[in-house]
């Protein structure tokens, strides 16, 4: 496998100082399944190119004793593209090679360290699996990298074979150069479905410390964690709730300082974020001041709604009271100013049985809540919302079960979580939403929430219920 760095920073002769590789040396180091190979196959004032080669050795991969050819194949371990693809070894090699400059370090010239240069990177032969060229540039477009893919067929001779898993890309962005090799330590295994290594939580401490500062607020956040960590449930979990933990810091932070706040984090809005600032602007379109969040989880909508004076009454209920507890903590109850705190009100409840407490609003929001219901008690939901309670809109939001073939880490029919009843495609819900609205005498309007994708659709659906005066 060949990663090439190249820059036309001025003198490009740095790149020597940043990588602490010195131009005129050719240099091997020992990995553990092969050998990194280092050289400069150009060298100037105005253009310099670094080149990493991996050289896999097959023996010491079959002593790994690790099936890299899938369940069923018993020929994986010697039978495999990881002597010629740029996998999960080149963390490895990145790591071993550029050890110093990926953590911010440079000996003779410290100062070139937050120096952000021009790079061109060619990556060959990078696997990737359904999704494609689309993930590629979740991954890295959203850092700022300017993306251009070759695919290759499976063989040339026969096209009608069709397209193989493997592309050559080339990435450009101006950045310090620690940035750049933290990028692709993590983001060239997370592509990659056949790791060699063994996933622990050392794994984990790795992906923090390489996504310090970038991955907290990636909008891919949770399929790059959940990729590179194999799909282990538990250490995913553990690794998404510490990066959640990290951004509502950054957000209360923001909060009091919005100043802080950098035009590149702005844009860099995870798929809920979209889903709930969507949801927030919906509502004040509506001109609602009271507005109720059914299922409302811990309080990020609420939070959201807080920001707006419109919303003289806040109203969350949660059929779980632990959900509501974290809530409580998250909105900091104990720690607001009194009139801000009269605007919340938090209670328990069920969406199965007529509340009195559910009605008198003049919104209500029903985000991601549906699909935990079972569809033979659906009706009971509509009638306590729609019949009972009535608000005069109604903005509620469910998964599209289409765009999760753009998930690795769902197969065909798979539901997003454990805990969903029902997913539903655009046709379905649209035909729900319609009927609904024709029953209880509302108008609807069907929006996508998130990036659309064509044949696909967007990750998440939108239904924005008026009652028709």
């Amino acid at each position: 496998m060949l990663i090439n760095i190249t820059t036309t920073h001025k003198p490009a002769s740095d790149l020597g100082y940043l990588l602490h590789k010195h131009p005129d040396k050719f240099q091997s180091f020992e990995l553990s399944v092969g050998k990194a190979h280092v050289f400069y196959p150009e060298m100037s004032e105005n253009k310099a190119t670094i080149s990493l080669l991996i050289d896999i050795d097959p023996i010491e991969l079959v002593r790994s004793a690790r099936n890299l050819g899938g369940e069923g194949f018993t020929l994986g371990q010697y039978v495999n593209d990881r002597p010629y693809v740029t996998s999960s070894f080149s963390s490895v090699a990145l790591s071993r090679v550029f050890s110093s400059a990926m953590n911010g370090r440079c000996k003779d010239k410290p100062e070139l360290v937050d120096v952000q240069l021009p790079f061109e990177v060619l990556i060959t032969a990078l696997p990737v699996p359904k999704g494609g060229e689309l993930l590629i540039r979740r991954f890295f477009e959203p850092l700022g990298y300017q993306v251009d893919l070759t695919g290759h067929q499976l063989d040339s001779k026969f096209p009608e074979w069709g397209k193989s898993k493997y592309y050559t890309l080339r990435l450009s962005n101006t950045i310090t150069t620690s940035q750049l090799l933290t990028h692709l330590y993590v983001l060239i295994p997370a592509l990659d479905n056949d790791k060699h290594y063994f996933v622990s939580e050392s794994e984990l401490e790795k992906l923090l410390q390489k996504g310090e500062g970038w991955l907290k607020t990636h909008p891919e956040k949770e399929q790059i964690t959940r990729r590179f960590l194999k799909n282990v449930a538990y250490l995913s979990k553990q690794a998404l709730q510490r990066l959640t933990d990290e951004v509502e810091g950054a957000v209360e932070q923001a909060d009091e300082n919005p100043e802080a706040v950098s035009e590149s984090q702005k844009r860099r809005e995870t798929l809920h974020d979209k889903r709930i600032n969507m949801v927030t602007e919906k509502l004040v379109e509506s001109g609602a001041e009271s507005v109720l969040d059914l299922g409302c989880g811990e309080g990020k909508l609420i939070r959201s709604l807080l920001k707006h004076k419109q919303f003289r009454q806040i109203t969350g209920m949660d059929v779980a009271y632990s959900e509501l507890l974290k809530a409580q903590d998250r909105l900091r109850l104990n720690e607001m100013a009194p009139k801000q705190k009269e605007r919340i009100n938090l209670f328990q409840g069920s969406l199965m049985y007529r509340d009195k407490r559910f009605e008198g609003f003049d919104a209500a929001a029903v985000v991601e809540v549906i699909e935990h219901l079972d569809l033979n008690r659906l009706k009971a939901f509509e009638r306590v919302l729609f019949e009972f309670a009535k608000p005069k809109t109604v903005v509620l939001t469910t998964p599209n079960k289409e765009y999760n073939v753009m998930w690795e880490t769902l197969d065909g029919g798979e539901m997003r979580h454990d805990d969903h009843r029902f997913e539903w495609s655009r046709k379905e819900f649209a035909d729900w939403a319609q009927k609904v609205a024709a029953a209880w005498h509302y108008n609807v309007e069907i929006l996508p929430v998130g990036d659309e994708v064509e044949t696909v659709g967007a990750p998440s659906q939108m239904a924005i219920f008026n009652y028709e005066n």
